[in-house]
């Protein structure tokens, strides 16, 4: 097969891996080309406001598994290719060369087995950095169930590794991913996570160790399963306390494939995944725990508002919040109010009191924060803060039906049969601790 096929197909399998961001890595060039500190992910947005790219392609899509939600899927009639590491090795120089990219996002179904595929992956790295000496960004899968001294030598090499959890229970991957397990999964997870931490210490002592210094990230798809939110963030919450994680993703489902196993939808559910991408905004950023996302029987975040909108209304007594004299942990509550405008508050209050005008300049989206705050005492979201009008109000400015009820989940009949042990799941159980030891 010519090379430029192979990219076609390869290129077109990895797009449903949405594990990546901008790379945050401090890697240094020692005399070769690229630089991993201003590499980033495809058409992804750096802290800086930077739009970055890279080649994302998998090393194959021959695969030994048959994952009911995957196009890869061994029982899935599609062409099937593979890469040398030689070839994706030029692939990057070239497209780098012709700035094109900036770095390299590689994955790979599991072809042969989880270790083959894991050494072909961390040999593709080890060309780049030292027989080509491109120091670019490069984010590699680590395989599940691969020998985990394949997946520390590909750490040394690559600037983010993640471990794809794909589902959120279990129960889920064993229905769904039946030759995936939680162990094969969470072990080289935690593994990573430990040497993560290890590196930056001697980083910090000895200005040396180079593994995995952009940290580690996985990927959930929503929508393939029955697990509500609260499962789903409980779970994120729990890896990023428990196991050193940068980033969790959330992919919508999206039906590339029929299956009995899998719902019956025809669109991704991709207002669900912006809402949850909020509601991982507010845990890793905003000091919120999951349970204080979810009002009382409610396991699904209402679609309609933003989860800091919907906590703010379900907690009348915190506000409205007079910025003059609030907390940062105070100002970073209120909607519309980020935490480089608190910042930006706290530090303008120094000098003085701050003003509507201010708070304008700074950024603060007064159409939603002018509900739950005050300036100098000043309040103008109406006469007083009553939490049914300012939700009658903010629902229409959103442009959403004024409904009481959450909007459905799922379309009936989506699943065959409901969860009955997300409560008690034991992946949620090994992550946050209270399982059995990995």
């Amino acid at each position: 097969m010519e090379l430029h096929e192979k990219l076609e197909i390869l290129t077109a399998a990895a797009k449903y891996d949405v594990s990546c961001s901008s790379s945050g890595s401090n890697r240094g060039n020692e005399g070769g080309i690229g630089n991993a500190s201003r590499g980033g992910i495809c058409h992804s947005w750096t802290s800086d406001g930077r739009c970055l790219s890279l080649l994302k392609i998998l090393l194959s899509n021959r695969c030994i598994y048959s994952c009911s939600y995957c196009i890869n899927s061994a029982d899935n009639e599609v062409p099937r290719t593979s890469f040398t590491p030689e070839e994706v090795a030029n692939l990057t120089l070239n497209f780098y060369r012709r700035n094109y990219i900036e770095g390299l996002f590689l994955s790979s179904a599991v072809e042969k087995s989880p270790t083959y595929t894991m050494e072909r992956l961390y040999r593709t790295a080890r060309i780049l950095r030292e027989e080509e000496g491109f120091y670019g960004y490069i984010h590699l899968k680590a395989i599940p169930g691969a020998d985990y001294a394949a997946i520390r030598k590909a750490g040394e090499y690559a600037d983010r590794v993640s471990v794809n959890i794909e589902l959120p229970s279990e129960k889920s991957l064993n229905k769904l991913a039946p030759g995936k397990n939680k162990e094969a999964i969470l072990g080289p997870m935690k593994k990573i996570g430990n040497d993560i931490s290890s590196n930056e210490k001697e980083r910090k002592r000895s200005g040396r160790g180079k593994f995995v210094p952009a940290g580690q990230s996985t990927q959930m798809i929503v929508g393939a399963s029955p697990e509500p939110d609260s499962h789903i963030m409980d779970l994120s919450e729990s890896l990023y306390d428990n196991f050193n994680m940068k980033r969790v993703y959330y992919s919508a489902f999206v039906p590339v494939r029929e299956n009995q196993n899998l719902p019956g939808i025809a669109d991704p559910p991709l207002l669900r995944e912006h809402r949850l991408y909020q509601a991982d905004w507010l845990i890793r950023r905003y000091n919120f725990e999951t349970a204080e996302l979810f009002n009382g029987e409610e396991e699904n975040l209402d679609y309609r508002l933003d989860p800091k909108a919907i906590w703010a209304l379900n907690h009348p007594e915190f506000f409205p919040v007079e910025v003059n004299a609030a907390t940062y942990d105070e100002l970073i509550r209120v909607p519309g109010l980020g935490s480089k405008s608190a910042s930006r508050i706290l530090k303008a209050g120094r000098h003085g009191s701050v003003d509507y005008d201010f708070l304008k300049e700074i950024g603060v989206v007064l159409k939603r924060g002018k509900f739950f705050l005050t300036c100098k005492g000043e309040y103008r979201g109406g006469l007083e803060f009553r939490p049914e009008k300012v939700r009658e109000k903010l629902l229409r400015a959103s442009g959403k039906k004024l409904e009481e009820k959450q909007l459905p989940l799922f379309e009936p009949n989506q699943f065959s049969e409901k969860d009955e042990d997300a409560g008690t799941d034991p992946l949620l159980a090994a992550v946050s601790g209270s399982g059995t030891n990995l």
